[in-house]
């Protein structure tokens, strides 16, 4: 019976990261272009790419801050193991259902 799960350590590789960052930047670069009628006849076009350029920084910087601080909200101690289920869901109790109900207070 072959594991595919892939563990922690899988999903949080630095190049993926830059990645989604780099990809952020781009799109709020872009929308930035189009809001501020760059693609149209004007004689605005380099102030738009300016801050367009300007607010594609600031989103790429914004978005390695937040998931680098997202990241170490990890316990390292469980960066190896492997990812089978929700990660915010609380742990299932196994013994705790079956000790409810034999209760003789409930």
């Amino acid at each position: 019976m072959s594991d595919d799960r892939p563990t922690r350590r899988d999903l949080m590789k630095p190049v993926q990261l830059l990645g989604l960052a780099f990809a952020a930047a781009l799109f709020a670069g872009f929308v930035t272009l189009l809001s501020m009628g760059f693609f149209q006849q004007g004689g605005k076009a380099q102030a738009a790419l300016v801050l367009a350029l300007i607010v594609a920084g600031v989103t790429f910087i914004a978005v390695l801050l937040i998931v680098s601080l997202l990241l170490l909200a990890i316990d390292p101690a469980q960066v190896a193991k492997q990812v089978d289920r929700p990660v915010l869901l609380p742990e299932e109790q196994e013994g705790t259902d079956a000790a409810a109900s034999d209760d003789p207070k409930a």
